[in-house]
């Protein structure tokens, strides 16, 4: 699976991260971080970064071919470019090209409460196909750590990509 992972915004750019950590290494990475999310993180060695500012990158074109992207966290202003098709970064511009191949985008939304715009952008999206997964926990999942809650919210991201794991414990009944 070639996967694209957009971090937008600074708040919440460590679960990014640590998304990227979980992810199964037989998943070919394409990592997008956006200015204001680098100022927070380090880029670490044996990925493959791409510049948010370069437009001509693998993952701007359909012909690349990637099969999924999931943009976490997903800045306000990520999403509202992506709803109103402005492509003027490489993630934004990613996300155009999953939409228009008809690919899996999903968004993990950062900010609450949510402004009415924001909402109407999300039910745009989500009318598009688009999946809104923001990180919400679920208390079933028994966390006893900020580690477990974030397992808990890659884990249910993982199986959006259909990405087995074992993050977490599933609900039994």
């Amino acid at each position: 699976m070639k996967l694209i992972v957009g971090i937008s915004g600074a708040s919440g750019v460590k679960l990014g991260e640590r998304f990227i950590q979980k992810l199964p290494p037989n998943i070919e990475k394409y990592i997008i971080f956006s200015q204001n999310a680098k100022t927070v993180l380090q880029k670490e060695e044996n990925r493959f970064f791409l510049e948010n500012s370069d437009i001509s990158a693998p993952t701007s074109s359909g012909s690349f071919g990637c099969d999924a992207m999931i943009i976490t966290p997903c800045s306000m202003n990520s999403l509202a470019k992506i709803a109103c098709g402005i492509g003027d970064n490489l993630i934004t511009r990613s996300a155009a090209v999953i939409l228009k191949e008809q690919k899996k985008l999903i968004l993990a939304p950062r900010e609450m409460p949510y402004s009415a715009i924001s909402l109407e952008n999300m039910l745009k999206l989500s009318r598009l196909g688009v999946v809104i997964a923001p990180p919400v926990l679920g208390y079933y999942a028994k966390s006893e750590s900020l580690e477990d809650m974030e397992d808990f919210l890659i884990g249910k991201w993982f199986d959006l990509l259909e990405i087995n794991h074992n993050l977490y414990e599933r609900w039994r009944g």
